[in-house]
């Protein structure tokens, strides 16, 4: 049975999600506060962790980031009250996978839980090393590297240039990207997606004399050498 690790403080949200996540044969965990989930996290093992921000110990973010400092790759879902654009990059920039603002209807819930799961699941399964001219993703271990040099990405530029490098020498829409990566057909995505490109930009193109990332205007981005 697959395993979630929720970590909320709210006794009326605990109890909703996790009946309405027993009712689809997840096994659920619960944490009441930040230093309880970063235990949990450590001691087991979790197809995927659901995180409030806003909890008693050791917030959101900060467990998030902890929690990706000690190894753990784990999918994080982010829920939260605070939902402007900024908020969304601190909690990507922490190294959440996903981020659901409060309120929220549980069935889009629900496929967030599903798709994180799955694309946790196929990542296992597919090829684990991605390659591109001088640029190689370990799939198995999470490195970066280009030309022998380690980069150093948050979970949601890992995503981003694994998607790039599944789909290298293709245009890629902004419409496609904030569907798969940020699993959203909103129209606002795109501002997080000029800035995540950029992010990618500074660390997998900056000092070397051959760009990769490249912006096709009015169509998108495609990953080819110059």
């Amino acid at each position: 049975m697959i395993k979630i690790l929720l970590i909320e403080d709210e006794p009326k949200t605990v109890q909703s999600l996790k009946q309405g996540l027993e009712e689809n044969n997840y096994d659920v965990s619960i944490a009441y506060d930040g230093h309880m989930g970063k235990q949990l996290a450590l001691a087991h093992t979790y197809q995927l962790i659901v995180s409030d921000i806003i909890i008693p110990g050791i917030n959101g973010l900060d467990l998030c980031r902890e929690l990706r400092a000690q190894g753990i790759q784990t999918p994080i879902l982010m829920l939260t009250a605070l939902s402007t654009t900024d908020d969304k990059l601190n909690g990507f920039e922490a190294g959440a996978d996903d981020y659901l603002p409060k309120p929220f209807d549980f069935k889009e819930f629900l496929a967030r839980v599903k798709a994180l799961i799955k694309r946790s699941n196929q990542t296992i399964l597919d090829a684990q090393i991605l390659k591109f001219a001088d640029l190689e993703m370990d799939l198995n271990s999470s490195l970066v590297s280009r030309a022998g040099q380690m980069i150093h990405l948050t979970s949601k530029e890992f995503q981003l240039l694994e998607y790039f490098l599944r789909n290298q020498e293709k245009v890629i829409s902004k419409a496609e990207i904030a569907e798969n990566i940020w699993e959203v057909e909103d129209e606002n995505s795109s501002n997080l997606i000029e800035v995540y490109v950029n992010y990618l930009r500074k660390k997998v193109d900056k000092g070397f004399s051959s760009k990769l990332i490249h912006t096709q205007f009015g169509m998108g981005y495609i990953l080819r050498q110059e």
